[in-house]
Parts: structure tokens; C-alpha cells; sequence
């Protein structure tokens, strides 16, 4: 990927940004509702942790002494692996699960280091390359895949592109393993050269320890049934880690792929000064999508993150609260003319995301 361009919106059309704003935040007011987690929040937090450490210590302990519950033991934790990462680390590195910033950063950390992974990596990648920049071509590094992928129309077509409908699948099981291993070394290496580190007041000594630590932190604890449990070979704990781990990364690229690289989102590009068309509030609305939210008890097992839209325009505020604010969002940018793209079913949305992998496969 290429040095990060300075990039700017179209900022003075601010209306529709700062009519919603009004709205929403009327509407926490109003009711008397903090915009923070609430009692659902810390429930489902409690059950996620439980969905994945009470598998663990099932198997440390070893309660069931048969590999086979070993393995569907490894799978639950994989989904709940999935399920920390949506619905609890996602809210509190957001500084959307509480008030307390500390606290937020203190659960960030904790909760993608327990699954694997780095926090300022992770909010530089995200919350402010992407949330900031969402599919913007060279920017944008979530449409920024290994080479045998396509996710964007305007980046360079491979003859093996034409595959990748068929083959992605596989490759989306594969993230959070890239996470717990190089992923992270390689993102606090190049975030350090381009200045981010500095951006975010630290250093890339600094990090490089926290990110040692956190591995060893994540491979420490999940070592431990290998040395604890006779009958447990390396064999045995490979396979179980890799399934684990493979379901997790599948089902966060189910949910996070069809927000965005599906058939109606756009994929602007800057003009030769840096300059995007739009506002940045309408650039989201155009670049993001939302799918199955009729379904609540789908919306809850995924943080929210259905609401994709809702969620891009007010990253700050906890995804409890996304359903509500949805139709305020929604009656908003119809009275302005503006796009609210939203899928019906998690189905469509994953059908319109192989869709688009098809037709990128082929497009030169």
C-alpha cells in the first residue's frame, strides 16, 4: 500500500449531518438515556466471557475426558471468541461500552488481548483509517487485502481474481490466526513509519512491549490444558486452536464484509488534490450498508453491527442503542434526499458480497 494521502471532505454542506446530531442527541435527552452501555451491555458482556472461558476451563480441567468434546468444546469458543470481539471489544475500544475512558481502554486491551490481538493496532486500523476513510481506494485498508484478493474496483486485476469468489471464504477464516501471529508486528512497524504511533502519544518501543506482553499473555494461558491435561497432545491442541480461531475469523468476516463491499456501496475516489465530492456524513451513508436489523435477536449475538450504518455515523455511542436511533437516522436522510442503504436478510447481504467478488474477479 501506498504512503497515506491527505484526504478531505466536503465539509460545507454540513446540514444533514448537523440536523441528525440535533436529533439523536434530542432523543438520549429526552428519554434520559446515557448514549454509554446500560444493563444489556454488561449481561451479554457476561455472557460472552462465560460462552468462552467456561469452555476453556472445561477443558483444562479436564472434565471431559474425550477429544472428540475437546473439539466441540474448541468450536463454542470460537464463536464466542467472535462474540467478545463484537459485541464487547469492539464498544469499549470505540469508548462506547462506559463513561469512564479509562475503563473503555482498560476492557479494549483486556478483551482483544484475551483473543489474540493488539488494541492500538487494531483503533488506528479501524477507528481511524476506516471509520475515517471507508473504502477510500489506498486508504482505506479493509479493501486493502492481500494481493490474490479484490475488493475494490479500483484496484489492480490478477487473472486469479476470478476465483476468489470461491476461494474468500476460506481466506476470511484465516484473519484472526494472521492476528494472533504476524499481523500485529507487521501494522506496528508500518503505523510507527507513518506516524500514527506519534499521533496516538506513543512509541514504538512503548507498544512493541505491550505487544509482546499481550502474546505472551494469549499463548500463556492457552498453553496451559496442553501442560495440565496427560492425554492432550501438541496434535490435539493445534487442531483445537486453528478451529477456534477459524471460526472466529469466518464469522467476523460474514458480519463485517457485507457492510461494506457489497453490490450498492460506493467506492469514491479522490480527486488529484485529495479532495472526496462529499460530506463525510453522506461519504458513510454511501459507502456502508445494513442488513437483517428486523431481527433482534440476530442484532444482539452481533454487537449491532448490522446497523452498520447508524453505527459509522455515531461510532461513539454503544450499539445497544443502534436499533432506536435507526429510525431517527433513517427518516433523516429521506427527508434529505440521501441513501440508507439496508439489506433485509444476513443471506441477501452475504449473497450481494459474493456478488460483487464475481464481478470484481472478472472486471479489469
Amino acid at each position: 500500500m501506498s504512503e497515506q494521502k491527505v484526504i478531505r471532505f466536503n465539509n460545507t454542506n454540513r446540514q444533514f449531518y448537523t440536523e441528525l446530531k440535533k436529533r439523536v442527541d434530542a432523543y438520549f435527552r429526552d428519554n434520559k438515556i446515557s448514549k454509554s452501555g446500560n444493563l444489556n451491555m454488561y449481561l451479554k458482556t457476561a455472557f460472552m466471557f462465560a460462552a468462552y472461558f467456561v469452555p476453556y476451563f472445561l477443558i483444562t480441567l479436564n472434565v471431559f475426558d474425550n477429544k472428540l468434546i475437546w473439539l466441540l468444546l474448541a468450536v463454542v469458543m470460537g464463536f464466542a471468541m467472535a462474540g467478545i470481539g463484537l459485541c464487547i471489544m469492539h464498544d469499549a475500544n470505540h469508548g462506547s461500552y462506559s463513561k469512564n475512558t479509562k475503563f473503555n481502554r482498560f476492557l479494549g486491551f483486556i478483551s482483544i488481548a484475551f483473543v489474540g490481538g493488539h488494541s492500538l493496532n487494531w483503533r488506528i486500523q479501524h477507528n481511524v483509517i476506516h471509520h475515517t476513510y471507508t473504502n477510500v481506494h489506498e486508504i482505506d485498508e479493509d479493501i486493502a487485502p492481500p494481493g490474490f484478493m479484490r475488493f475494490e474496483p479500483h484496484a489492480k486485476h490478477k487473472w486469479i481474481h476470478k476465483l476468489q469468489f470461491i476461494y474468500a471464504w476460506f481466506f476470511y477464516g484465516m484473519m484472526t490466526l494472521m492476528w494472533s501471529t504476524t499481523k500485529d508486528f507487521k501494522q506496528l512497524i508500518r503505523y510507527s513509519k507513518k506516524g500514527h504511533l506519534k499521533t496516538a502519544n506513543t512509541s514504538f518501543t512503548t507498544e512493541l512491549i505491550f505487544l509482546i506482553c499481550s502474546k505472551i499473555l494469549y499463548y500463556g494461558y492457552l498453553l496451559i490444558p496442553y501442560f495440565l491435561v496427560k492425554e492432550m497432545t501438541i496434535l490435539n491442541w493445534l487442531v483445537g486452536f486453528v478451529i477456534m480461531h477459524y471460526l472466529a475469523g469466518l464469522i467476523l468476516a460474514m458480519i463485517f464484509q457485507p457492510a461494506h463491499v457489497v453490490e450498492d456501496t460506493e467506492f469514491p475516489l479522490p480527486t488529484a488534490e485529495g479532495n472526496i465530492e462529499n460530506h463525510w456524513a453522506e461519504h458513510q451513508l454511501r459507502t456502508t450498508m445494513n442488513f437483517a436489523t428486523g431481527d433482534p435477536i440476530f442484532s444482539w449475538l452481533v454487537g449491532g453491527l448490522n446497523h452498520q450504518v447508524e453505527h459509522h455515523l455515531f461510532p461513539t455511542i454503544c450499539h445497544v442503542h443502534y436499533p432506536k436511533i435507526s429510525k431517527i437516522v433513517k427518516e433523516t436522510a429521506k427527508e434529505f434526499n440521501l441513501p440508507y442503504l439496508d439489506k433485509k436478510t444476513f443471506a441477501g447481504a452475504l449473497w450481494s458480497h459474493e456478488k460483487v467478488l464475481y464481478k470484481l474477479g472478472r472486471a479489469a
